[in-house]
C-alpha cells in the first residue's frame, strides 16, 4: 500500500461497535493507547473488518488542533 498520508498508526481492532449505518471501530494502537473512528457498516464489511484483526488507522488533516485547560 502506497499513500501520501505521514501519519499511519498500525494497530489490533479491539472493539467494533455496530450502528444501522455506521460502525465504530476501536483500534488499539499500544498496550492502552486506542484511537476510535466511525466508518460506514458497507466500508466495514468491505474492508474485512474484525476485532482480533490488524488494522491502518491514517490520518490525513491540514489542522491538528490542541487545548488545554
Amino acid at each position: 500500500m502506497k499513500i501520501s498520508a505521514r501519519n499511519n498508526l498500525t494497530g489490533k481492532i479491539k472493539a467494533i461497535e455496530e450502528g444501522s449505518v455506521n460502525n465504530e471501530v476501536v483500534i488499539e494502537l499500544a498496550p492502552g493507547v486506542e484511537i476510535t473512528s466511525v466508518v460506514t457498516k458497507k466500508s466495514c464489511e468491505q474492508l474485512g473488518l474484525m476485532v482480533g484483526g490488524e488494522a491502518y488507522a491514517i490520518i490525513k488533516a491540514s489542522n491538528v488542533m490542541i487545548a488545554v485547560d
